[in-house]
């Protein structure tokens, strides 16, 4: 059995993070499955909604995944009538015009898959289709209960109870979540396989400095984090942190994200008095995060829960220092590339932001060892890894013609 890639400088030792395990490099060829027909169709659910972590996979993984195949490859995206317009996928089919969301999902998509596989790469699919592979990103509505609302609780306990059955393999996106998954789910390990993320979608998005005018943000003189109403962001030591840091200096701080209260339990919102210089700036557009990610002295996500964590990439690829928290995937995804602080700790939190503001070639050694470790995370070789686990598992169950072609590897 072939091991999965992994990316590389994930695996440089550092004392201070827990390594991750090694894995044999794949030869640098280009595998292309051909004819009209390979066998697949993807659950396109996700193209209704707005784009955050789990829906980004969907989209980019989808798209390097076609680029596997030859052209003429019948690869459809199955989606709803209320698909976005603003973002684009290939080969997208509407299907059923009338519902939409998880009734969508549920009652309507089921039909169109035909004889195809299903990829159902968001957390969810359609809870009857055996012939099914399902990426399962995290199992946080175990872990952390208290993050959402009973009704959500709900849904998805009874719907990954029947998944966990029915699908012929789940993916996840990080030993960590594997290892939950295994423990909260009762999977065998041979039932699960790891596909990273890429995060070289940045590189295509341009940035958008007027938020830097908007915010009256100068490079390089504020800190950037990502907050919301889940309890695994970490928000009240992020803020109770900034509060501190105020006392006695005058950085400005920015704080990007917002919530769904369909989602989360409205009660784990608190009432924060933000410090004069904390800026929450709220939901903003790829390109504007990309501005904030550039200019920023630093990018700090003290994260308690994460299945992978796409930030702290984000920010890397952007030549951003990152201080991040030794919490769940954190440390098997930034490997040796990030400053680490204690999660439960504002004190050292607050240690960790100062030692990187007030030293700036600190900030530049930590800059360019994040780039080269975002390098590795590419989203051609999270497709790679995936077509390896349908050739492993799905072996016999679908189309086997495969062209492999000698060509330099692009990741």
């Amino acid at each position: 059995m072939r091991q999965l890639v992994e990316p590389p400088n994930a695996r440089r030792e550092n004392t201070a993070v827990r390594a991750s395990p090694p894995a044999e490099a794949r030869p640098a060829q280009c595998s292309q499955w051909q004819g009209p027909s390979a066998g697949f169709a993807f659950n396109g659910k996700f193209a209704s909604q707005r784009i955050t972590g789990v829906q980004r996979v969907g989209y980019e993984l989808v798209m390097a995944f076609q680029k596997l195949f030859h052209e003429e490859t019948e690869l459809p995206v199955l989606i709803p009538a209320n698909a976005r317009t603003d973002v684009s996928l290939p080969k997208a089919k509407v299907v059923g015009p009338w519902l939409k969301g998880s009734l969508w999902e549920q009652l309507v998509l089921p039909f169109a898959v035909g004889g195809r596989t299903l990829l159902s790469l968001c957390n969810m699919g359609p809870l009857f289709v055996r012939q099914q592979v399902v990426m399962v990103h995290d199992v946080a509505i175990y872990d952390l209960p208290e993050n959402y609302s009973w009704k959500y609780r709900l849904w998805y306990r009874v719907a990954l109870s029947l998944l966990k059955r029915n699908a012929r393999h789940i993916v996840t996106v990080s030993e960590f979540s594997k290892t939950r998954i295994m423990e909260r789910l009762g999977i065998d390990a041979s039932r699960i396989s790891v596909v990273w993320n890429g995060v070289d979608h940045f590189d295509k998005i341009e940035p958008d400095t007027a938020i830097l005018s908007r915010l009256n943000l100068r490079n390089d003189g504020y800190i950037l984090a990502v907050g919301s109403l889940s309890v695994g962001k970490n928000l009240p030591r992020i803020l109770a942190a900034m509060e501190r840091l105020s006392e006695h200096h005058d950085w400005k701080f920015v704080v990007v994200g917002g919530c769904d209260l369909g989602v989360f339990n409205p009660q784990a919102k608190a009432s924060y008095d933000l410090a004069k210089n904390v800026i929450s700036a709220g939901f903003v557009s790829d390109g504007e995060l990309r501005a904030l990610y550039e200019n920023a002295a630093c990018f700090v996500f003290p994260s308690l829960y994460e299945g992978f964590g796409l930030p702290p990439l984000e920010a890397m690829s952007c030549g951003c220092p990152v201080i991040v928290s030794r919490e769940a995937s954190l440390p098997e995804v930034c490997g040796d590339a990030a400053m680490y602080c204690d999660a439960h700790s504002v004190d050292d939190i607050v240690d960790k932001v100062t030692q990187m503001m007030q030293d700036a070639a600190l900030r530049e050694s930590w800059r360019e060892r994040g780039r080269e470790h975002a390098r590795g995370f590419r989203w051609e070789r999270s497709a790679r890894q995936l077509l390896d686990v349908l050739e492993r598992e799905l072996a016999g169950g679908v189309a086997r013609s495969v062209q492999t072609q000698s060509k330099p590897s692009r990741v």
